[in-house]
């Protein structure tokens, strides 16, 4: 079976694990926009403390949503760009999956600017494109790298890790297998035979097409991940 295009979330989850494990045991860590905690089982050397703002409980009559949402696993319940806590007091902020769910993600980023001490850690991930979900609170479908490599440094932070996740024929492989429910769903059409096969032809050449490809992440990809330290 093809597996163009289902990468996505396996790459991120081990691209975070891997780099939570470049911070030194016995710091103290932020998980902003924690949400239901997922990574936290990768921070039993750290300091866990988990911050959202409590207020999506996983319904929604717009786009995709998950269903139900547990809230009661956080440690702070503020609003990510003011969060309760003394400048410099924090070693390291992980931020994964929540830029796109910010109103103004710059000022997020001038928040962990105070947050954070001299010489600690940022670790963030947020999509290039998604769809809309977890509405009302999705404010931007993505980001790409120039708004890190611009406003990252210009905050106090060194860049020592930027990875684009995915490619063009990956991600729309990803979207070409969700055709399936959003037909139904949107279309009220239920695919026959001869559509799953132009699916699974497309799968075929577009797997054939990013397993040659030479950079077209620079047009589009699932995601960016991003290291950084600050100065």
């Amino acid at each position: 079976m093809f597996k163009v295009g289902t990468t996505n979330e396996t790459a991120r989850v081990l691209w975070i694990e891997e780099t939570l494990k470049k911070i030194p045991a016995g710091l103290t860590i932020l998980d902003a926009g924690a949400g239901e905690s997922q990574f936290k089982k990768f921070c039993s050397h750290l300091k866990y403390i988990a911050q959202d703002f409590g207020e999506y409980h996983g319904a929604g009559e717009v786009g995709l949503q998950t269903g139900t949402w547990d809230n009661t696993k956080l440690d702070i319940i503020s609003d990510i760009m003011s969060i309760p806590l003394p400048d410099h007091s924090i070693d390291a902020i992980m931020c994964t999956e929540v830029l796109e769910h910010i109103p103004d993600p710059l000022r997020a980023i001038k928040e962990f600017a105070r947050l954070i001490k001299s010489g600690g850690y940022l670790l963030i991930t947020a999509p290039f494109a998604s769809l809309t979900h977890f509405a009302p609170y999705h404010f931007a479908s993505g980001l790409s790298r120039f708004f890190y490599e611009k406003f990252l440094p210009e905050n106090g932070f060194e860049i020592k890790d930027l990875q684009l996740n995915g490619n063009f024929f990956e991600f729309v492989a990803q979207e070409n297998r969700r055709v399936k429910s959003i037909a139904l769903k949107y279309a009220g059409k239920k695919l026959n035979i001869l559509h799953k096969i132009i699916i699974h032809l497309n799968l075929l050449l577009l797997e054939g097409l990013s397993k040659k490809d030479k950079g077209s992440s620079e047009l589009l990809c699932f995601g960016i991940h991003v290291f950084a330290r600050k100065k």
